[in-house]
């Protein structure tokens, strides 16, 4: 069933701020009978403290208001508070704030007041709308690292006992539920042989119920009885089981992708653990078990590039084109059809470790300090961990960890230079610099195709391998400028990006 608007707003916590009393009060009424949760109050240093010390998703403070107007309530708010989304309300158009007080305080929009509030009820729904998103987000990333940390657990081959505990406990976890089972069966034999585990509030009738309604149909996952379920297969794609979880609300798209990942997970550690106590007969099909475990790393891995580009705009399709420009310099290079492959893969995988950079740094809209671009500066080396725990991934976890490194040997996180650099990372730092140039970021436009040509030729022999950029230029040069541009999406304004989502 549908949510319907009031359902689906009670998540969002609203403060209104009005030196006008009946304004607040008003405010106040109209989005509490569309079902969101609403505070006001009239003092505006009260509203600061009440923003520090609660948890809003969404101000609406007047401009004109005494002692202090709105924009400097905004302006103290937004030095310890980036994520609230702000609208300001003013009395008449020749009232509002001037567009640049609108974009340097990071303020999503402003209303005129008048006796209706349609329009405002429209920019604080768009406000929903990109909250929801970003809680998304959010969710996904966090359900992702949790299963990187348990896939130690669910492949403890020693003990098929605990993988079954380890399963369920890490089930609610990810999903945030109170409940959960796991159902172990050769369906073609008879219902008494099923094997179940329960972790919470269930029962085994409740259970056997469920499971009986349960048809998959060759779906991966379906929702029934208010419960995500899950059929386990085998390597030959029959089912030899079922997770179910009730996560406590309505499954949301985000749940049902997770699900869809942690399943292959469990499938393949359920048939890793059979395998394991066959391992003296069945070699082959162990050896096949691991190739499966590292597409699995591969497929979370892949999972969380998408989340890194995701978490920003600024830098959406960043890592893609690096591996597409590296590439294409290697084979101006001459390079290896192998050779060419490894750095196309280390491009995509360049910045995975920005994974683990907290969002208050990573989307910053201003210069980093000191001690944030030390913390940003760990990212390669991140990303190098997160790789080498993959036997596929062994020969790009240099290229990673050096594609920061400069030629005078003033890079990161190792101080090479020269010869010390790998090749191939040497290429991926060209093509790197080179779209982070040519890109929108939150601090600054994007240089001209010419300009960040000039940068690549000043940074020869200091930044950048001479030999690469030369290379590149050729390359450029025999393209031709609109070609390039058109082939490596450089250059594009963010907001084309964003209206078209």
């Amino acid at each position: 069933m549908r949510k319907n608007r009031r359902t689906l707003h009670k998540d969002f916590r609203i403060l209104t701020l009005d030196d006008d009393y009946i304004m607040t009060s008003t405010l106040q009424a109209y989005f509490q009978r569309s079902g969101y949760y609403v505070d006001v109050v009239n003092d505006p240093y009260q509203a600061i403290e009440q923003v520090r010390n609660g948890k809003y998703d969404i101000l609406l403070l007047d401009f004109l208001m005494s002692p202090v107007c709105g924009d400097q309530v905004v302006e103290e708010i937004r030095r310890f508070n980036k994520e609230i989304y702000i609208i300001l309300l003013t009395g008449h158009k020749s009232m509002a704030p001037p567009i640049k007080t609108i974009r340097d305080l990071d303020i999503q929009g402003y209303y005129e007041k008048s006796d209706r509030f349609d329009q405002l009820e429209l920019l604080v729904e768009s406000c929903v709308k990109s909250i929801s998103q970003m809680r998304i987000i959010q969710n996904y990333k966090n359900g992702l690292s949790l299963m990187m940390e348990a896939l130690p657990q669910i492949y403890d081959l020693d003990n098929t006992r605990s993988i079954y505990e380890s399963i369920l406990s890490i089930t609610l976890n990810i999903f945030q539920g109170d409940r959960s089972f796991l159902m172990i069966s050769d369906f073609t034999a008879s219902q008494g042989e099923n094997e179940l585990h329960l972790l919470g509030d269930i029962t085994e009738e409740e259970v056997r119920d469920i499971v009986k309604n349960a048809h998959f149909d060759g779906q991966k996952v379906i929702t029934l009885a208010d419960m995500l379920l899950a059929p386990i297969e085998d390597e030959e794609h029959k089912i030899i089981g079922i997770l179910g979880t009730d996560p406590g609300v309505s499954p949301e798209y985000v749940q049902v992708q997770m699900m869809e990942i942690y399943i292959r997970q469990i499938s393949s550690a359920l048939h890793n653990s059979q395998l394991h106590r066959l391992v003296s007969t069945k070699n082959e099909e162990l050896t096949k078990a691991y190739e499966q475990l590292n597409e699995s790393y591969v497929e979370i891995i892949n999972a969380m590039r998408t989340i890194v580009g995701e978490r920003d705009i600024y830098t959406r399709g960043h890592s893609d084109r690096v591996s597409a420009i590296a590439a294409d310099i290697a084979g101006q290079m001459k390079k290896d059809k192998h050779t060419i492959e490894r750095i196309r893969l280390a491009g995509l995988f360049h910045d995975i470790g920005k994974v683990g950079i907290s969002d208050k740094i990573l989307l910053k809209p201003d210069k980093l300090n000191e001690e944030e671009y030390a913390n940003i500066k760990k990212h390669s080396g991140k990303g190098a961990k997160i790789l080498s725990a993959i036997t596929l991934f062994n020969d790009v976890v240099p290229i990673v960890r050096s594609h920061h490194e400069w030629i005078d040997g003033r890079g990161y996180p190792d101080g090479l230079k020269g010869d010390a650099i790998p090749e191939e990372s040497k290429i991926i730092a060209v093509a790197d610099s080179f779209d982070a140039m040519t890109s929108h970021r939150h601090y600054r436009s994007n240089l001209s195709l010419a300009q960040a040509l000039d940068e690549l030729r000043r940074g020869k022999g200091t930044q950048f391998a001479p030999e690469v950029v030369d290379a590149f230029l050729e390359m450029l040069d025999e393209m031709g400028e609109e070609k390039a541009m058109e082939k490596y999406g450089t250059g594009k304004a963010v907001e084309e990006e964003g209206e078209n989502e």
